[in-house]
Parts: structure tokens; sequence; C-alpha cells
């Protein structure tokens, strides 16, 4: 058993038959031919993978198309959504149909006017961005977010900025107010439901407070800017905004005052500060938060554009946009007043053209402080290259000597 010859099996790889090659032959073509099976299945599967990709890249359509038919699709459905509703509003009573436009109209017109701003500032970072103004660094949307103790302790130029859009939206607050209020007592809207006889009506002390809130908050804004800087310009933008406040509170109190007493004194005080809020607001945008340097890199687009064509270093522009910032801060005030609030329309219309105003004072503020971090970039560097060639002429003074 243990003197005998082992005897392997026939079909045993070890052995070498007569005629064959070396078994470590045999061994080294299996790797290879099991190598070059792998290598042309991988190749294949390459040559599928790039074949389904190159197929993918041509089905799908370009971005823009995609964003052009989501828009398309978005205008059909607000018009079938808006033919259904008239449809089914006609088919009311006269009596009913009135109700139930008041109604809708109280509710859905702070929503419509919010969304309307914000539609506007988009419009107004397109611009920035084909105009190279570096929105992101005016904003300091690059830089990491403070913490609950670092917000209270630092007020950036977007803080300003949106305290400002902030105070073109103070009828939208209170109209929100109101609608909260109405929801809460369960009011029915009715004919005289502007008028003062009910909870929510125009006599209501929230409507004032709700109103002046924005202007206080920027009236801080400025108050906290003066004790951190010691500039003077901070307090007075702070009475700027301090004029708005006679002129919300003045007309408030048609409600709680005798008609003589409104006709003869307040209406009179209440016509003297809104001359005065109108003008000094105008005279403020022109010189400091513009600054009178329209249109040096707004609608000064890197590509061909009809905007830039048409607005950029057009004198007509100059006039329309001072002449309607004059205008439409006159008109303003008409929205402060909560004695007039009962022409709802009219209310409506110059709210939305205070928005309109906003919107191209957006332009223009934000080029003034682009304008300014530029010339304080310019002066930094000049100051390190002069501080430069001030060491280097000390050191080859040093090796002179």
């Amino acid at each position: 058993m243990f003197g005998g010859l082992a005897t392997a099996p026939v079909n045993s790889p070890h052995l070498r038959k007569s005629g064959s090659r070396a078994v470590v032959s045999d061994f080294g073509d299996e790797v290879g031919n099991d190598v070059e099976e792998d290598f042309l299945q991988t190749e294949a599967n390459g040559v599928k993978n790039s074949s389904t990709t190159m197929s993918t890249v041509d089905i799908m359509p370009s971005p823009v198309l995609l964003w052009r038919f989501k828009v398309l699709l978005f205008f059909i459905w607000g018009f079938i959504c808006c033919k259904v509703g008239w449809d089914s509003v006609m088919r009311m009573s006269a009596d009913l149909r009135d109700l139930f436009l008041y109604e809708a109209f109280l509710y859905y017109n702070p929503l419509l006017l919010v969304t309307m701003m914000v539609w506007l500032w988009g419009v107004n970072l397109w611009v920035f961005a084909q105009s190279n103004v570096n929105y992101v660094k005016i904003f300091d949307l690059d830089q990491d977010h403070l913490t609950h103790r670092e917000v209270w302790k630092a007020i950036s130029f977007s803080d300003f900025f949106l305290a400002d859009i902030l105070t073109s939206m103070a009828k939208v607050f209170s109209d929100l107010e109101r609608s909260v209020c109405r929801m809460v007592h369960r009011q029915v809207a009715t004919i005289a439901w502007f008028e003062a006889d009910s909870v929510c009506g125009s006599h209501s002390v929230a409507i004032p407070l709700v109103l002046v809130l924005p202007y206080l908050f920027r009236l801080f804004q400025c108050l906290r800017q003066y004790k951190d800087t010691r500039e003077k310009t901070a307090l007075f933008n702070a009475l700027k905004y301090s004029t708005a406040v006679p002129v919300i509170f003045l007309s408030a109190l048609k409600y709680h005052v005798l008609p003589g007493s409104w006709t003869n004194f307040y209406r009179p005080l209440w016509l003297l500060s809104s001359v005065l809020n109108s003008l000094y607001s105008f005279y403020w945008d022109i010189t400091r938060d513009w600054d009178l340097s329209c249109f040096t890199r707004i609608f000064k687009f890197n590509r061909p554009h009809l905007c830039s064509y048409l607005f950029h270093g057009r004198r007509w522009v100059y006039v329309w946009v001072i002449g309607s910032n004059l205008i439409l801060r006159c008109t303003w005030t008409y929205k402060l007043s909560a004695h007039l609030r009962h022409n709802y329309l009219t209310v409506f219309a110059i709210t939305v053209l205070e928005m309109l105003r906003r919107f191209q004072w957006a332009f223009f503020r934000v080029e003034n402080e682009w304008n300014k971090m530029n010339s304080k970039s310019n002066i930094q560097l000049s100051e390190k290259d002069n501080t430069n060639e001030e060491a280097q002429s000390l050191i080859s003074n040093d090796h002179n000597v």
C-alpha cells in the first residue's frame, strides 16, 4: 500500500500526453484565453454603454426648450382655470356675484401682490446676471450662515435691502391682517365691508400698527447702523423713515375724532406730513440710494440684447426713472392712509405701481452698492501696490548700502 506506485487519473491536468505541450504552457494558454475573453467582453460592454449614452443624449431635449414648454403649459393651465372660474361667477345672481367678488378680492389680492413682487425680483436677478453684477457677493450669499447669536450682531446690505422692500409691501401686510381678522370673527362680506362699522373695518387699531411695522424695522436698522459706525448719514436716513409714522397715524385718527376736528386740524397735518415724507424719500432715492450713477453697468449686457439696446445710456431713461419715482412717491402716501381705503380698486392699483417703482429702484440701488464695492477694492489694491513698492525700494536701498 505505501510502497506501491501511485497512479494518477487519466484526466489529470498534471499529466503530459505524448505530443502535447508543456503543462505550464497549457496553464498560460488558459489564463491568456480568459483575459482575452474578458477584454473582448469589456470592450463590447463599453461600446454598448457609449452607444446607449449617445442615444440618450440624442433623445434628451435642450433645457431652453423644456423651460419654454413648461411656461406654455402654465399659461394654458392658468387660462383654463380663469375661464372656468369666470363662467361660474357669471352664472350667479347680481347680489351674490358682488359679495363673492368682494370676498375674493379681499383674500386673494395680497397673495397676488406677493407673487408679483417675487416674480419682479426674479427679473432683477436675471438682469444682474446678464450685466455681470455680482449680486451673490453684494448680498453675501456666498458666506457661511451666521449662528443665532451672530445674526443680531451684524447688519449687512441685504438686511437693509429686504427691509426697504417690506416698506413697499406694507399695504399687503395690512390686507393679510384684515383677511385673518375676518376669518377669525367669521364675518361675511357686505357692500360696506370697507367701512368702520365692523370689527375688522377701517377703524381697527390693528391696521395702522401693521402699516407702520416695516418702517419701524427700517428705522431701528438705521439707529443700529449709527451705533456701529457713528455715521451721521444713518441718522438722516432714520429721520426719513420716521416721517412715515405721522402719515399713518394721523390718517387713522379720522375714525376716532370729531369730524370738525379732523377737517380743521388733523387733515392739514396729514397733508403736510404726506408732502414731507414724499419729498424727503424722493430726495434720498436720487442722492443717496442711487447716487445718480444710473446705467453704468445695468442693462449693459455681455451679449447683444434688445433690453441693452433700448435702455443702456439713453437719456429718456433718466427722465423716466426720476419723474416716475417722484410721482409714485407722492401717490404712495395715499396707500398709507386708512381713511382712503374704501377706494379699494384705486388703492390696489397704487400698490401695484409702488411695486413697479421698487422694481426699478432695485436696479440702481444694487448697482450703486456694486460700484462702491469696486471702488473700495480698487483703493485697497492701489494701497497694497504702494506698500509693495515701498518695501521693494527699502530692500534695494539696503542692498546698495
